[in-house]
Order: C-alpha cells, then structure tokens, then sequence
C-alpha cells in the first residue's frame, strides 16, 4: 500500500474511530431520512452537541447528507456500510476460528469426551439430537455437621 493509501486509510478510521461516529451511520444504514430528534433517539446516549458535531464531520466527509426530510447515508456512505458489513461477515468467520482453536488447545475431561463424541456421533447420523444417558450418580462426599445459625433474637440479652 501507497504512503497516500495509507493516509486515506488513517484518516478514514481517525473519523470513524471518533465517538458515536459509526452508530450514526449504523441508524442511518435502512435508507430512510431521519430527523435530528430521530437520529438522536436511534443512536440512544449521544448528547445534541455531540450528535451535531458527528453529523458535521460526516458531512463534511461525503458520506451523511441532509434533505427536508431529515439525514441519510450518501452513495459513499452506503458504500462504506457495505463493506463494513464485508468486515463483519470476516470477523464472524475469524472469531469462529478463534474459538475452535481455543477448543482443541483445551483437553476434554476423559471420562466425558467418550460419551460426549457418542452422542455427537448419533445426533450427527440421525439428524436429530440424541439424549445422552445421565452418569451414574456419585456419592457426596461426607460433611462435618453444620453448626446453627447465631440467634438474631433481642431477647435473650438482659
């Protein structure tokens, strides 16, 4: 990547990093206008200053436009949710990864991976899940008795 794509980039993320930045554009993403009581209500916490001066930086960079109904997303701003959504189907993608391979670094206890692959095994044949049997039931281990309770009773005190 270029010194100047890389600019475009930073500069891109400097704005989108700014506060409530992109959950302005997240209300706006259905297409409709939004009025500016609308839009505050749509993005939930955001204060009048701080809405006014996100739309201002939007605007000025092309991608939230203002009509007589209210605020849109631009075809640049359109665009730009579009590939955010790309992101985020990667991102998906990725944690999934991430958590399969969390997965196997963890070992299974021993006596539960038999029997749980066992029931994998049939659900994954049948189509439909199977009920594993329960385990046998272990013996509690055995307990000092338990002293009772300090007496919260007044009148027992002089």
């Amino acid at each position: 990547m270029s010194t100047k794509e890389n600019a475009a980039v930073s500069q891109l993320l400097a704005l989108l990093e700014a506060r409530y930045a992109l959950r302005v554009l997240w209300a706006l993403r259905d297409g409709h206008a939004q009025t500016f009581r609308l839009l505050q209500d749509s993005v939930g916490g955001i204060t009048p200053n701080t809405l006014n001066t996100r739309i201002k930086e939007l605007r000025e960079a092309g991608l939230v436009g203002h009509g007589s109904e209210g605020y849109s997303l631009t075809l640049s701003g359109q665009d730009l949710l579009k590939r955010l959504s790309d992101l985020q189907a990667f991102a998906g993608k990725w944690q999934l990864g991430q958590l399969k391979k969390a997965a196997v670094a963890v070992p299974a206890p021993s006596a539960a991976a038999p029997a749980a692959a066992a029931v994998q095994a049939a659900s994954d044949a049948s189509g439909a899940p199977a009920v594993a049997a329960s385990p046998a039931p272990v013996a509690a281990p055995a307990s000092a008795p338990v002293p009772p309770a300090p007496s919260t009773d007044d009148s027992s005190k002089g």
